[in-house]
């Protein structure tokens, strides 16, 4: 059995792109020029820059579907107070979902109607199988 890896630190997701030769070396000009420390710098600052660019539509979206901005994470017992109350949640994340290792994919099922995330989403494959029919 492969060893499970462990989660990233909860304040990023590591993401992989591939880019073209000219690209990649224009990038690698830049630090060396020290206009940029490495890649990864590059990277992050025109990242920042677009969503800056961007940032207009952006607020218009948040303001308009009023989505959880940051980190939203569900834990059991939060679940289970959800379920005595005979509720279901409709949970709209924009940043990370994170569901506690301890939450069973039925708990799941009766208190999570419906999902919409824009980022990333943690939670064991049982959870997310579970889950994928109510994911928008």
């Amino acid at each position: 059995m492969a060893p499970i890896a462990k989660r990233q630190n909860a304040e990023s997701e590591k993401i992989t792109i591939n880019l073209g030769f000219v690209d990649l070396g224009s990038i690698d000009l830049l630090v060396k020029e020290s206009v940029f420390t490495n890649r990864t710098d590059f990277i992050r600052s025109a990242i920042r820059n677009e969503l800056a660019r961007h940032e207009e539509i952006a607020r218009q979206v948040r303001l308009r579907d009023m989505p959880v901005l940051g980190i939203r994470h569900l834990g059991r017992s939060e679940l289970e107070a959800v379920r005595s109350a005979g509720e279901m949640l409709h949970l709209r994340v924009l940043g990370l979902l994170s569901v506690a290792d301890d939450v069973a994919p039925e708990l799941a099922l009766a208190t999570i109607k419906s999902l919409s995330i824009l980022g990333a989403f943690h939670a064991s494959a049982a959870v997310k199988a579970a889950l994928a029919g109510r994911t928008t």
